[in-house]
């Protein structure tokens, strides 16, 4: 059987030589040498530090959503810190602390692992369990005092018409623990500032235990997400910062948001900030896109919390040195 070939075709190079062209002096540019890194000389206040960086892209967004927290800190607007429990365990909660005594951060807001971490830190100085080793036995989340007190808390919360993060931070301040001025909910407890806990039963070591009490659990966050909802109500020219909450926290702000609105509150205009090591669904359109739909400034900044916090501090706290 004879074998048959389709005929190869040459094609020929387009001929470039009709291009049109322009000067490059007279092209719009992204970048210019005013906006350029500049190097820093020994000694340089931090302040200068943030002024050496680059005025672009990340960099300027840091020194903007910083602007943003001084500005409405001076307006007396809220600014709410939605936090993952890794900023705990990344050893964030004195540069936290510091900034709610200071009354930089009006409210906080955590999902219900972010009591664990805050009250172990507080009541033995250390927390975070190797999960993987725990969970082969079955000795993970079976830590006793974690379970007994935190559980104690949301029952004596239910039973007094308190939010969860008010019980807890309560509990701990007027603990004789010996780190119980690491707290962030003691902190917020003793500076009057709202600090909400947001609950999704079983995602939580202390559910495991038989002193968990879903109705006390339940009570207390509803009470708590109502809180928040207040808090969200009075946003117009303020500041909320999602630090590492990839669902729960996102999930709650947007329901938040719409309960204020519903109510009359206009919930606009305001500076929306979403800092996390990865980029998240949820985050992204629920704090970034869809709140701010009537207005206001959407900043996302990707990076460790370990490093993007101390950096956020140290700028607001030079900026209200002025």
């Amino acid at each position: 059987m004879l074998e048959y070939r389709v005929p190869q075709r040459q094609t020929k190079p387009l001929n470039f030589n009709q291009l049109k062209t322009y000067s490059v002096k007279s092209r719009p540019s992204k970048v210019r040498i005013e906006e350029l890194a500049k190097p820093l000389a020994p000694g340089a206040s931090f302040q200068e530090f943030l002024d050496s960086l680059p005025q672009i892209l990340a960099a300027q967004e840091l020194r903007v959503l910083i602007d943003a927290i001084v500005a409405a800190h001076k307006q007396k607007r809220p600014i709410i810190a939605m936090l993952g429990a890794h900023v705990v365990k990344c050893g964030l909660t004195p540069l936290l602390n510091d900034l709610i005594r200071r009354k930089v951060i009006t409210a906080i807001a955590m999902n219900g692992a972010g009591i664990i971490h805050d009250f172990e830190l507080a009541f033995i100085g250390q927390t975070s369990e190797d999960v993987g080793t725990g969970l082969e036995d079955g000795s993970f989340g079976m830590a006793r005092e974690t379970a007994e007190y935190l559980n104690g808390a949301a029952k004596e919360g239910a039973r007094r018409g308190r939010g969860l993060g008010e019980s807890v931070g309560r509990m701990i301040a007027q603990s004789k623990w010996p780190y119980r001025n690491l707290s962030l909910l003691a902190t917020a407890y003793k500076n009057d500032c709202a600090a909400t806990i947001h609950v999704a039963i079983g995602t939580d070591i202390i559910h495991q235990h038989p002193a968990c009490d879903g109705a006390a659990l339940g009570k207390t966050s509803l009470i708590d997400f109502r809180k928040f909802t207040q808090a969200v109500a009075n946003l117009e020219g303020g500041v909320a910062l999602n630090l590492g909450s990839a669902v729960i926290l996102p999930e709650v702000f947007l329901k938040a948001v719409s309960v204020a609105r519903n109510l009359g509150a206009p919930v606009k205009n305001f500076t929306a900030a979403n800092l996390d090591m990865l980029r998240h669904y949820r985050p992204i359109t629920n704090v970034l896109t869809r709140p701010l739909s009537l207005g206001g400034r959407a900043i996302q900044i990707t990076g460790h919390h370990e490093l993007l916090v101390p950096l956020i501090h140290a700028g607001v706290i030079e900026k209200l040195k002025r």
